[in-house]
C-alpha cells in the first residue's frame, strides 16, 4: 500500500522531466524500460489485460472529481493542470496516465498466425493494423527494423489498447521470418492473384509494406504467395492499414 498521493508542482522535478521523455519521445521506452498510458480508454485496456501500472498520474481536476482508475497498491502523483498538459501529447490532455513497466523482450514465436511490418513508418498505419490484429486473432506482430516504434505514444493511441493483446517482436531482421514455420504472404498492387481467388493458408503471416516501396524484394522471396486485392473504383494503390484490414478479415473466413 502506498502512504498517499505525491504533489508535484514544480516543472523541474525530476519525475515530471522522466514523465515528459516517455510521452513525447517515440523511443523514450526503450531508454527508461517503461511506457506511457494516457486517457481513460487506454488506462482500462491495460488493467483488463491484467496489467498493473507502477504510477498513476492525475490532473488537479481529475483526481478532484473521484479517482476511480488506479488500484490501490499503485503509486499516485498529481499535476496541477498546466504541469499534466506540458506532458501530454493530447491536445485536449486526458487528465489521466499510467506507467508501466516495458513487457520484456520476447523472441519470435513459431506456428501461430502473425502479422508482418516491413518497414511501416506511420505510426497511426501501425496502431490500426495493431487492432485489426488483435481483432482478427493474428496474435503475433513482428516489426522489422525500420518499422515505427511499437510502444510509442502515438502508436499507442491508434492500437486502442490492442498491444496488451499482443505479442510484439520489434527490431527483427528478414532472416529472422525463417524462425515463423508458417507460410509468408506479401500484398502487392500488381502481382499475384486477387484475394478471394485463391486458397489461404492458416496460420499464415501476413507481410504489410513500407507506405511508398511496398514489401522488399528480399522478403517478397520468402513468401510463399503474392496477393493482390481487387480494386474495380480504379485507384492504384490502398493505404497499408486499409490493406491489412482486408487481408486479415479474408484469413479469418477462407
Amino acid at each position: 500500500m502506498t502512504s498517499g498521493p505525491q504533489l508535484i508542482s514544480s516543472r523541474d522535478n525530476p519525475l515530471l522531466k522522466d514523465l515528459r521523455r516517455l510521452a513525447q519521445d517515440n523511443t523514450g521506452y526503450r531508454k527508461q524500460g517503461q511506457v506511457w498510458l494516457e486517457g481513460d480508454h487506454l488506462c482500462q485496456a491495460a488493467l483488463d489485460r491484467g496489467v498493473s501500472p507502477t504510477l498513476a498520474v492525475f490532473s488537479q481536476t481529475a483526481w478532484d472529481a473521484g479517482p476511480r482508475w488506479a488500484p490501490a497498491s499503485t503509486k499516485t502523483a498529481i499535476l496541477p493542470d498546466v504541469l499534466f498538459a506540458s506532458i501530454s501529447g493530447l491536445e485536449s490532455p486526458a487528465g489521466l496516465g499510467f506507467v508501466i513497466g516495458l513487457p520484456q523482450p520476447q523472441g519470435i514465436t513459431a506456428g501461430v498466425a502473425t502479422v508482418v511490418l516491413d518497414r511501416v513508418q506511420d505510426a497511426g498505419n501501425v496502431g490500426s493494423i495493431l487492432r485489426s490484429a488483435s481483432a482478427f486473432g493474428f496474435r503475433q506482430v513482428v516489426a522489422l527494423k525500420g518499422s515505427a516504434a511499437l510502444w510509442s505514444p502515438k502508436v499507442l493511441r491508434a492500437g486502442m489498447g490492442a498491444h496488451f493483446g499482443l505479442q510484439l517482436v520489434e527490431g527483427a531482421q528478414v532472416g529472422d521470418l525463417e524462425k515463423l514455420g508458417v507460410p509468408i504472404l506479401v500484398t502487392s498492387s500488381h502481382e499475384g492473384e486477387f484475394l478471394g481467388r485463391q486458397r489461404l493458408p492458416a496460420p499464415c503471416a501476413w507481410a504489410m509494406g513500407h507506405e511508398g516501396q511496398g514489401v522488399s524484394q528480399a522478403l517478397t522471396a520468402m513468401a510463399s504467395q503474392s496477393v493482390r486485392i481487387a480494386q474495380p473504383g480504379g485507384e492504384e494503390s490502398l493505404n497499408v492499414a486499409a490493406a491489412a484490414a482486408i487481408c486479415l478479415y479474408a484469413s479469418t473466413i477462407s
